[in-house]
């Protein structure tokens, strides 16, 4: 079993995207699903890396990635794994800015609102690319991976992405879904369904066109783990 040091040391991080709120709604607990796309190395052992097969059993549940080269033959060992796994615990990165009342002695002096010039000269003052695991205070625990097409995602699956619904949407009586944006909290326009939502936020986050490309993505499903 890891040592509670080896244990921070060997800690992984997760970035959300704070421009649409998403950090915040992972610590308020109201996202609790995220869809990474499957990358793959140019080259592996040697060998020149084309794509990827994604294996399935009969069932159609699917069994692993593997890559394959020119000629479209799976590569020898060259299987693609995710990132986080099941009960992996991981920390959600924030700017040092953001946490700095959760920083342990030694980075800042509660009392008079001392900052550690480690701290205060880091490039992660600002971009929380750049801080360290495990002086993040919020974590969360993955509890299940999958490999799905983006657009295979369910209805309920858009609203553990992020995505929210409103009831009565602008006095109407209706019910509409939407996203927001964290710099105002405004709703980021209005759609009929939490899959037209969160295909509008998912090329907003991830580039445009994303949507459209439906490629294979791990999906982490995730527990708050403070």
């Amino acid at each position: 079993m890891l040592s509670n040091a080896q244990y921070k040391k060997d800690m992984k991080k997760i970035m959300f995207n704070d421009k649409y709120h998403l950090t915040q709604a992972v610590l308020n607990g109201t996202k609790t699903m995220t869809r990474r796309e499957i990358i793959y190395p140019s080259k592996f052992r040697g060998e020149n890396v084309a794509g990827y097969f994604v294996c399935r059993r009969p069932s159609g549940e699917i069994v692993e990635v593997c890559m394959y080269d020119e000629d479209e033959r799976m590569i020898d060992g060259g299987q693609i794994l995710p990132k986080y796994k099941v009960d992996e615990v991981i920390a959600i990165a924030q700017p040092y800015k953001d946490i700095l009342n959760y920083l342990p002695d030694g980075f800042r002096r509660k009392s008079d609102g001392y900052i550690s010039t480690i701290i205060s000269s880091s490039v992660g003052l600002n971009n929380k690319m750049f801080v360290r695991a495990d002086l993040m205070p919020h974590r969360i625990r993955i509890t299940d991976v999958k490999v799905e097409r983006l657009q295979d995602i369910s209805d309920e699956d858009c609203i553990k992405e992020g995505v929210y619904r409103l009831d009565s949407a602008n006095g109407s009586g209706g019910i509409a879904y939407s996203f927001a944006n964290a710099s105002d909290k405004k709703h980021i326009g209005l759609y009929d369904t939490s899959r037209e939502a969160f295909a509008a936020l998912i090329n907003k986050v991830s580039g445009r066109g994303t949507w459209e490309r439906s490629s294979f993505v791990w999906v982490y499903e995730f527990k708050l783990f403070d």
